[in-house]
């Protein structure tokens, strides 16, 4: 997968040969733009949050469309959205999902295999496509003068593709050696993000291997193919969002004129994606022959987004794992040398807001032999017991805000493409593209009470889930299986 800012894109979560680096734009105004909004937070005061333009409506079909007009560059930066993502494949055919997100590059009805890429980069643009836990998406940065042309496009493959035999034993190939590559002969392979929703989950759903069974993808048959695309790559279960210097008007033209008569589709309903809370700390061990030193994963189970303790758990996830000043990385990292870095955080496929179902709080890191799993985690339960027994100070909850905030920005500036990721993301699963202007002042109200209250709720241990990888001998990194170990 194209490394894309406002992923953690140690996870390459896909996918085809194309690798490009997106350009950031005017890296100088958004740094000036993100020592101001630490100034104005330092300060003490609140700062504004930005006024994107949301235009938000609905095609006849079902297509939601936004668009967001920003004349500051003539770029503009168009995505796709489709909600079928990892956890939501049919059960029979697990891996479908990104096996999919091949398929959308081997050509459709007036362009042939690779001719989509080729267009967009012929004038000037960037582009790729991920699979996520929610949704697949397709997305592309472009000179603003192109954006017919890549609207027409992306409705030329939403209306057919070329699906055949050829490109499905092709893909197919692709995919199963990505998996060898990527997981099966790659050390830590799948760590932690494959690895933990897997044990720390009971659903099916969110709990089985995302990227599938090698005899599923194996079995997969051009009828399977066709009937997936068929139900879910319709416009009722899609999002457009067009962010960038375009004509509003002239955008709505093209956009009715190439979406607006593809047939909806018959979607099923989403499955019941519910956790069962979780009353017992669960551990366990992964063995890896081709691990050179041992690693650890911890993960707590998420609130329910949009509430008051999702938005805390936010500015704990800065507090505590996010940047060199973190506590978690202080004691593991600075202070008693254990690993070189720690890293996670919530969403490991994307971030905080672009996801739909049950959500871990992740964190990992790679140590030496001689630092024994205990001794990690006994250090990371007397980190995690200061913001359960004592409300975080007033300055530190100023520099969580700081470093989220700006954080945010700079997602939103990376040539459009956060900005589309927000905004496609809210209009999809919450039918509301607007609350991205409501972020900065949901974190704005949040005490250092209010993160007490979370931590105490979803940071104690009977909500957590520890995951060893243990190297070749097969023991964990106390020379013995943990209690409850699997092999």
């Amino acid at each position: 997968m194209m490394s894309v800012p406002f992923i953690r894109n140690k996870l390459e979560c896909i996918h085809f040969e194309q690798r490009e680096e997106i350009v950031r734009v005017c890296p100088r105004v958004r740094w000036v733009y993100s020592i101001l909004v630490a100034i104005v937070i330092a300060c003490g005061s609140k700062i504004q949050g930005q006024n994107v333009p949301v235009i938000y409506y609905k095609l006849s079909n079902g297509l939601k469309v936004v668009l967001s007009q920003d004349n500051s560059a003539p770029i503009v930066a168009v995505g796709v959205y489709y909600q079928i993502g990892f956890r939501i494949e049919p059960r029979d055919r697990t891996g479908f999902a990104h096996l999919f997100e091949h398929m959308m590059f081997q050509g459709s009805q007036n362009l042939g295999k690779m001719e989509f890429i080729q267009l967009i980069q012929k004038n000037g643009g960037i582009l790729n496509g991920s699979t996520r836990f929610d949704f697949t998406n397709y997305y592309e940065a472009l000179p603003s003068n192109t954006l017919q042309a890549v609207l027409w496009a992306e409705a030329d493959r939403m209306r057919g593709l070329q699906i055949t035999d050829a490109n499905l034993s092709n893909q197919k190939s692709v995919v199963t050696n990505e998996v060898k590559v990527n997981v099966i002969n790659s050390p830590y392979g799948g760590f932690p993000w494959l690895d933990m929703p897997q044990y720390a989950n009971t659903n099916w759903y969110n709990s089985h291997n995302f990227y599938g069974d090698l005899n599923d993808i194996d079995a997969a048959t051009l009828e399977d193919v066709q009937h997936f695309f068929k139900t879910y790559y319709v416009p009722n279960n899609a999002a457009l969002a067009i962010v960038g210097d375009f004509d509003i008007d002239q955008a709505k033209t093209w956009v009715q004129q190439y979406f607006g008569s593809i047939p909806e589709g018959v979607v099923p309903p989403t499955p019941d994606l519910t956790e069962p809370e979780q009353t017992a700390e669960k551990h366990s061990v992964k063995i890896d022959k081709l691990a050179r030193k041992p690693a650890l994963a911890f993960s707590y189970h998420m609130p329910e987004r949009h509430t008051r303790d999702w938005y805390a758990m936010g500015l704990l996830d800065q507090i505590l794992l996010q940047g060199d000043d973190s506590m978690l990385v202080q004691e593991l990292v600075k202070k008693r040398g254990f690993a070189d870095s720690v890293t996670g955080g919530i969403n490991e496929l994307g971030n905080l807001y672009d996801y739909r179902g049950p959500m871990l709080f992740t964190a990992s890191l790679i140590h030496d032999e001689d630092v024994s799993s205990e001794k990690i985690m006994s250090v990371v339960d007397s980190v995690i017991q200061k913001v359960i027994d004592k409300p975080v100070d007033p300055a530190t909850l100023r520099r969580a805000r700081t470093k989220l905030v700006s954080s945010l920005y700079d997602d939103e500036a990376n040539a459009g493409l956060g900005k589309v990721d927000l905004l496609a993301s809210f209009a999809l699963f919450d039918d509301d593209p607007a609350e991205i202007n409501k972020l900065v002042d949901k974190f704005d109200e949040l005490t250092p009470a209010d993160l007490q209250a979370a931590a105490v709720r979803y940071l104690r241990m009977q909500n957590r889930t520890v995951l060893e990888v243990a190297v070749a001998s097969g023991k964990g990194a106390n020379g013995n299986l943990p209690t409850g170990g699997q092999q």
